[in-house]
């Protein structure tokens, strides 16, 4: 019986329930799936036919953190989430702020940008707020503090990981600074906190 522990530390390994860490899959695929709406100026939007906006260069930045390509796929608000939940994208990077019942569902990055709920609900179609306000149709009255984060497929201990270092690169070199002035510092008439 001096093979039992052995074994069972084997079982979970064995068994057809275990699923692969996400990392892997996206590092087998060379690809980081990134979902997003590409209707909101100026997180993210179409121009000229080609995507553009804060959330785009960021998703791009991410990609090259964790050496692989960023692959985004323009898709609608009944999709986004589902198909983060599903496996069919890996991430959502759509200006979307941490919820309770969000929380149930998915594990998140630490916030990418604190901002205005008032500065996304004057840049988005009424049907489009349902993400960053509480999922009402009204435009909010006063200038609350939104934190937009990254949400993930719960379960993934090592993407998250690495996520979170690929974030921490990016604001520590003040690359995420720099994105900010360029995106935001012209809407909001106001230098972007560093």
């Amino acid at each position: 019986m001096r093979f039992l522990p052995g074994l069972i530390c084997l079982l979970p390994l064995l068994s057809p329930l275990a699923h692969a860490e996400l990392i892997d899959d996206v590092n087998d695929r060379g690809e980081l799936r990134i979902a997003l709406e590409a209707n909101t100026p100026p997180f993210n939007f179409k121009d000229d036919g080609q995507l553009s906006g804060f959330e785009v260069e960021l998703g791009q930045l991410l990609a090259n953190e964790l050496d692989v390509r960023a692959d985004f796929v323009v898709t609608d608000s009944s999709d986004l989430l589902a198909g983060v939940e599903s496996g069919k994208y890996d991430v959502a990077i759509n200006h979307i702020a941490v919820t309770p019942e969000l929380e149930d569902r998915f594990d998140f990055s630490e916030p990418y940008i604190h901002t205005s709920s008032q500065l996304i609900a004057q840049k988005e179609e009424p049907r489009s707020i349902l993400l960053v306000q509480s999922l009402t149709e009204e435009k909010p009255k006063t200038a609350s503090t939104v934190s937009l984060a990254i949400p993930f497929q719960k379960g993934n201990p090592a993407f998250h990981a690495s996520l979170e270092n690929a974030l921490q690169r990016i604001k520590a070199d003040g690359r995420m600074a720099a994105l900010e002035k360029k995106w935001f510092a012209a809407d909001t008439g106001e230098e972007p906190k560093p």
